[in-house]
Formats: C-alpha cells, structure tokens, sequence
C-alpha cells in the first residue's frame, strides 16, 4: 500500500511521462476537432452529456425493473423512461470488463486478458497497452470534460492511471476495491484512494458509494458552472461487491425479508421476469446450483446468518439506487438532465466466491454489515441474484455474462419504458458512445497503431433496428463462450463444450451438444480463430507461463 501522510489529505505522486500524455492527447483533440461527425452539432451546446454507472458483482435480476425485490426506485424510473436490454453482456469479471467498456476491445486485445498482474504476455500485461483508447481519451480530443469516480482497476501502478489515460478528473481507487467504511483500510491494507494523482486521507464518515457519487455531483456543477463544454462521467461503484458493509439504516430496511429463503426468492423473481417479458414466455427457471442446499433443508441458526447476508446484500443495491437518485437530480437541479445519455450496468454477474455460506474473514467478533467484518454473501443467494441462470462470476454461462443495461436520454432516445431483445455487449459502447458524442476514433496513440474496435454501435438498437447478426467471445480462467445468432457454445475449464439454443432456452437447461455436432463444431471454429487472432492463451498455458517466471525469478 502506497502511505498516506498522517499530517495533511494529499501529497502528490510524480509520473514519468505526464508531459508525453499530455502531448498525445493535444495531438487527438486537434484531429478530433477536424473530423467530427457531421450532424452531430447541430447548435452551440447540443452535444449531449454521457452518464456511465457500472455496478460491481451485481447479479442481473437484483434491479426491481429486473425482477428484483429490493429497492431501487431510481433506477426503475430510469427504465419506465427509457430502455432495458434483457441480452446485453459483459467478460464476466470486473478488470476484463472495464477494459472492454474503457476501449470497445476485447480485453485480452487491451492487455488485460485476465486481472491486474503482469504476466509479461501483450494479452496480459494487466494494464491498457499502447494499442488501444478509452473513452476518455476519445472524449477529451472531442471537447468533452472527461470526468471519473470510482474504480479504476485496469492499471494500478502510477503511471496507468485516470489521468493517464485520458480523464481530465478522477477521485477513487485506482486499485480494486473491498472497502466501504474508512476502518475497513484497516483490514484491507492494500486499498487507497486519491485525488488525481494525489493520495487522499477519508474523512470518518467515509460510505464508499456516497463519497464516489458526491465527488462526482461536485465534478458535473463544476464543469457546468465553468461551460466547460459536455461532460462525459464514469462512475464506476464498488457495490455491491464483498465484503458486506452496509450502513445501519439501509439494512434496516431488509430486516426479516430474506427469511422466506433463496428457494422463494428465485422463483418470485422470475414470475416477475415472465410477467415483465425480460424472458420469453416458454422460458425455464434453471435448477437451483447444485452447491446449494434447498432453504427448508437448511439448519435454523444457519438461517439466520444467511438471511443476515443477503439483507446487508440488498442494502448495498439499495445505497446505488439512492445515488443515482442524487445523480438524477443534480443533472436536472442544473438544467441538463434532457440531454444527458445515461447508462447503468453491471461488470458480472454476482459473485459466489466463499461457496455455499460464503466466507467471513473479517476482525474476530465484529458483526456482520460493519466496517472491520469481511465477508461475502455466498453461493446461495449469488444463484438467486443470478435468478434465472445458471453460474456466477468468472462463468462464461449466462449468469456470469449477462448483465441489465438501462438507457436512458430524453432528448435523444424516442422510446420509453421499452425492452430491446438484440444481444450486445461492453465493447459496443465505444462505438456507441463515439456516435453520440460526434467524435472521431483516431488511428494512432502515441505514434502507435491503434486497433479498431471490435463492437457496434447501439444507436439503430436504441431505434429498435435488428441489425446484422454477428459472432460475441469469451475467456476467462478457462471459460470460454461464443454466441452466433441464437446459437451459444459455452465451455467450463477442463470441461467439454456445450451447445445451447438461447432463443429457444436463454436459461441454458438443454444442452444440445449431442443433437447438433456440426453446429457445435462451427462455434468451437469460430471461438479458436478469435483466440488466435487476440492473443488468448489457454489458462493451463498460462498457469504454466506464471510457474516458469516464478522459478526464473529466484
């Protein structure tokens, strides 16, 4: 952990090649300048503001206007007035996910294959490489406030920061995350927060999600104050993500709902789903996990422990629904509301890490929900976040990859209160968003290519427009997935392929392998030659790759 000086908030942290970064980005807003989208601008002021919210291990049916029963008012009015995608995906993990949305690459192509080490590898260096450009770094060339709070996570040494990378403001960790109140840096000794690029010291009343969004409330007033140009926002939460620390008020609100049991709730969840149409009508809810106990077989003091979970679980939903409140209401306090782009979603699905019961690694004795607890929610109640897939986090099964999207934009999206049904992924927001803005995706970054991206744009979807099908990936630890069409091949490590036909069983209960070989065959050809092409290496590969650099290092 990087010290904090006791005796003042901030010291600063030199960088090597600021004056080199700063050189690039004037070389990209002169070439963004010249080659804007024409119709884009049609008046002073009417390029749009862009909201991004990503939530942290949150399972796609914790959101009311997903199914869920916990309570999010802010978002679901969001949805009532504007769009969800019900087949919209992410990697399955949070670093690979952020480097997808940050670039519109898939992220081994970003460096970023799997988390934050550095394995030596191009596809896994463990921050975004020199062949490829955020959203920030788009954004700024094309006058855009380029503005962040929350968790960075795809380069957590000084020099792969924020600001390094295109944002103009940043308060957050540029690490992971795992801590909510300020006494949890006492367990998590590796976590810190800075300003820019200056270490901060957190206030005793530090909540994490709060400080994120009030950082980036103080960020927009301020860039609007200054007409300083649009502004684009990237909050990205570290709820509802381990451990379980929640303020005392909101667990209050979910005292006692979760006594009903995991069982109950997946099956209310997902009536809600059908009644909703985020599913087909014929769809299937899948088995419960196969880890997981049936609730009534549960023993009653366990219960109540696990009961206990999810409430603080759903309190930390519930404190991302407050702040995008706070957020809705600053955006319209300022008069900029109509014309602000808003996007919420999710970097996987919600986490099972800990197995059924979950883990509890916190200070002995402290009480579950509190800064100096450590634990996680468990399998159980991660299948029912997951309600009505399979699988969890760093699963290439839909209930790893398959995350809500809510958009949102007055001024710029017709609809509301509509579902759209076409598959999408992370790395269509770059192209999205670079449509929206008017902007120009350069060629080069620092005198070196840039590859294109790899996703599509959004905008004829947010019209309702089909568009052509295309071929998704996936990879992580070994999980592999690729969807063409209806048609999805998924893999588990060391496990064989499976086959499934997602329009006709989006809750992959029918594996159809065995009926359709050459179709399976197809997808497995597809998914290889994507591997090649993004520098993918197999997890037992590069398992091996990490114990000979370990030997070679002694």
């Amino acid at each position: 952990m990087l010290p904090v000086d006791e005796c003042c908030a901030t010291r600063p942290v030199t960088l090597d090649y600021r004056s080199r970064i700063c050189l690039v980005l004037l070389v990209l807003s002169l070439a963004g300048s010249a080659h804007r989208s024409q119709g884009a601008e049609t008046q002073e002021g009417a390029l749009p503001n862009i909201v991004v919210v990503l939530a942290d291990d949150m399972g796609w049916s914790d959101l009311g206007c997903y199914g869920g029963e916990i309570e999010t008012p802010h978002l679901d009015r969001l949805a009532a007035g504007g769009l969800r995608f019900t087949q919209f995906y992410n990697t399955s993990r949070c670093c690979p996910t952020r480097a997808a949305l940050l670039t519109g690459l898939y992220s081994h192509q970003a460096g970023i294959g799997h988390m934050v080490g550095n394995d030596g590898l191009p596809g896994y260096q463990g921050y975004l490489n020199e062949n490829c450009v955020t959203l920030a770094e788009v954004f700024q060339a094309a006058g855009y406030a380029t503005l962040m709070t929350g968790k960075w996570h795809v380069g957590s040494q000084p020099g792969h920061w924020p600001l390094d990378r295109g944002f103009s403001g940043f308060w957050g960790t540029p690490s992971g995350g795992g801590v909510y109140f300020k006494e949890t840096l006492q367990v998590r000794t590796n976590v810190f927060f800075t300003r820019d690029n200056e270490l901060v010291e957190l206030p005793e009343d530090f909540y994490v999600t709060d400080a994120f969004t009030d950082r980036a409330l103080e960020m927009v007033e301020q860039t609007v104050q200054r007409k300083a140009g649009p502004f684009f926002l990237y909050l990205a939460h570290i709820a509802p993500h381990w451990p379980l620390q929640a303020k005392p008020s909101d667990i209050a609100r979910y005292q006692g709902r979760y006594n009903v049991g995991w069982d109950r709730i997946r099956e209310q969840r997902f009536a809600r789903q059908l009644q909703q149409r985020l599913v087909p009508a014929h769809s299937r809810l899948s088995e419960r996990d196969s880890e997981a106990a049936a609730w009534d077989n549960t023993p009653p003091e366990r219960q109540a422990d696990l009961a206990r979970r999810m409430e603080i679980y759903a309190a930390q939903v519930d404190c991302v629904d407050q702040n995008v409140g706070k957020l809705v209401k600053k955006l319209q306090d300022l008069g900029v509301y109509e014309n602000t782009l808003i996007l919420f979603l999710s970097d996987n699905g919600c986490s099972a890490e800990g197995g059924p019961g979950g883990f509890s690694r916190g200070r002995p004795g402290a009480a579950l929900g509190t800064g100096l607890s450590y634990a996680s929610v468990g399998l159980e109640w991660a299948n029912a976040s997951d309600t009505p897939f399979r699988k969890f986090k760093m699963s290439t099964h839909e209930g790893g990859i398959a995350t809500p999207l809510i958009a949102h934009w007055p001024a710029g999206i017709e609809a509301r209160g509509e579902l759209r049904h076409q598959p999408g992924h992370v790395i269509d927001l770059m192209p999205t968003l670079v449509e929206v803005a008017g902007a120009e995706y350069p060629r080069e970054r620092a005198g070196e290519k840039i590859l294109p991206p790899e996703g599509r744009s959004l905008v004829p979807v947010f019209r309702n427009e089909t568009g052509e099908r295309r071929a998704l990936y996936w990879e992580h630890e070994g999980n592999q997935g690729v969807r063409q069409g209806d048609w999805k091949g998924v893999r588990t490590h060391r496990q064989k392929w499976e086959l499934y036909n997602l329009a006709e069983d989006r809750t992959e209960t029918q594996n159809l392998a065995g009926k359709h070989p050459e179709k399976l065959e197809e997808l497995q050809g597809l998914w290889q030659a994507w591997a090649e092409r993004c520098g993918v290496w197999s997890w037992s590969e590069l398992q091996q790759h990490r114990q000979q650099r370990r030997e070679s290092a002694k």
